[in-house]
């Protein structure tokens, strides 16, 4: 206990400082916008962005994609209460009955309950965060290579599991994610792979283009093929956005529990914000009193979900930090930042730069407060950037993409490649293919193979060794369980009818 608190306390005072004070005003600032422009998100701003973190020190890059992120969770609120449109994924539970409580007239109290239930969410998924990583991160500094290829093998599999598409066409875009990151030198015996003689290649298909390729101009081509339409918002006064006391009686138990369970859900791999909101919606009409209300304008189905969301964030962060291994694409944009810095998560990591994981997590206290102070009040403000016109926001995002690839090698290879997984990316999302395991497996992919090639030289190739240690059996065991449960309930289902 003695430890956090010191931490905690040294990290605040470096986090106030004016350089990382200002980074995490801009992250909560631009997360707010980027969860209210339809479409983009924050993996695409996180893409957008990956490259201008170079210009920053590791710590900062952090303080900002971590603004970034829980700021998109709270904007994409905003414009599913006033508008109907969900500016972000996990916001689209929000539409249901936040929209409807616009239509009643309790617009400002839907967005005062979601700004407070995202504050609750964040400081009680931050103290998670912090208890939680620190004993994961004791426990992994015993792990070896065979613990850490059955982590990555399983984190995987839960992710094609739970991605909510096809489970064929997660298991592709998977498998071509893990054979992306094949390309390049062979860390062992230094022969290149799959390179067909282009020189550039040999230091394998970097993160950072096919990121911004699959996220940035891949959305701008799906967001100028469809027609634009102007979008008006009722105006939302500071009176009314204090709710009712028979409005915060009903808000504030879910706020609580869609908090736990939010933090909960972000252990698992898999698009953790979303997924919690489902549940929490569900769990929140199934405890109701007033079950009829769901749909037409209850506060719980607000309070419940938008809390869930925001502590998803903190829980995902858990992994990153403890084990080096990103359970989300957006996590994945974050470890994308720190290897552009020459730093890789993990138990090592918060044990040697243990000042970066405190100033982050002071800092993201710190962008908690901020984000209710800032968007209650200009709500309106932030609205009324959806006026931006396509055919001038759209051109400024590929401006961006395009110096951001270039500036990190000043590689002409790398902006092709930027264009041919924009076109890649977009030729899949028109297809109904979910992209991020394609990113997840990039990343993972490397590491395991890693793992595999380490363990297997441990133990002179005996696979049985690798696989039958306690801990990988138990986690193979789980994610064998993940694929087999729902087909055995298929089958029985099918034996009854």
């Amino acid at each position: 206990m003695w430890e956090i608190t010191q931490g905690l306390l040294g990290g605040f005072g470096a986090a106030l400082k004016p350089l990382y004070f200002f980074y995490a005003l801009a992250g909560t600032i631009l997360g707010t916008i980027t969860g209210v422009l339809p479409g983009l998100g924050p993996l695409g701003a996180m893409a957008i962005l990956l490259s201008f973190t170079l210009k920053m020190d590791a710590t900062a890059a952090m303080i900002l994609f971590a603004g970034i992120y829980y700021g998109a969770m709270y904007g994409g609120s905003t414009t599913s209460i006033l508008l109907n449109i969900p500016g972000e994924a996990a916001s689209v539970v929000t539409c249901i009955d936040g929209y409807q409580m616009a239509q009643k007239g309790r617009a400002g109290a839907a967005l005062a309950v979601a700004a407070v239930g995202s504050f609750i969410a964040g400081t009680i998924s931050i103290l998670g965060l912090t208890v939680v990583a620190l004993y994961l991160s004791d426990i992994a500094l015993r792990f070896g290579p065979a613990e850490f290829l059955a982590i990555g093998v399983c984190g995987l599999m839960f992710l094609i599991r739970m991605t909510g598409g096809s489970l064929l066409q997660s298991l592709i875009m998977t498998l071509i994610g893990m054979a992306l990151g094949t390309v390049g030198i062979d860390f062992l015996t230094g022969a290149e792979r799959f390179t067909y003689g282009i020189n550039e290649l040999g230091q394998g298909i970097e993160f950072l283009p096919v990121a911004m390729g699959i996220f940035g101009i891949a959305e701008v081509l799906l967001s100028v093929q469809g027609k634009e339409v102007p979008k008006t918002a009722q105006k939302v006064s500071l009176r009314e956005l204090l709710p009712t006391r028979n409005e915060w009686k009903r808000a504030v138990p879910p706020m609580f529990r869609g908090s736990v369970m939010g933090f909960f859900m972000g252990l698992v791999p898999g698009p953790s914000p979303i997924i919690s909101t489902f549940v929490s919606y569900f769990t929140e009409k199934r405890l109701s009193k007033h079950p009829e209300e769901f749909g037409h304008g209850a506060i719980e189905a607000v309070a419940g979900p938008e809390s869930a969301n925001n502590a998803a964030v903190g829980g995902a962060y858990v992994p990153l930090f403890a084990l080096g291994i990103p359970f989300t694409p957006a996590m994945a944009m974050v470890l994308g930042a720190l290897m552009l810095h020459g730093l890789t998560p993990g138990p090592n990591l918060m044990k040697e730069k243990a000042d970066l994981f405190w100033i982050v997590i002071a800092s993201m206290y710190i962008g908690n407060f901020m984000l209710i102070i800032l968007n209650l009040p200009l709500v309106n403000v932030f609205v009324n950037i959806l006026r931006v016109p396509q055919r001038i926001l759209m051109p400024v995002i590929v401006l961006l993409c395009l110096i951001g690839v270039y500036s990190v090698n000043a590689s002409l290879l790398d902006l092709l490649l930027l264009a041919i997984f924009g076109l890649i990316g977009y030729v899949l999302r028109q297809a109904g293919f979910q992209v991020a395991p394609l990113i997840l497996a990039l990343v993972i992919g490397p590491m395991i193979e890693t793992s595999l090639r380490q363990a297997l030289k441990i133990t002179g190739g005996d696979l049985a060794e690798v696989v039958f240690r306690p801990i990988c059996l138990s986690l193979y065991v789980a994610t064998l369980l993940c694929f087999a449960v729902p087909l055995i309930l298929k089958w029985t289902k099918r034996g009854k009818g």
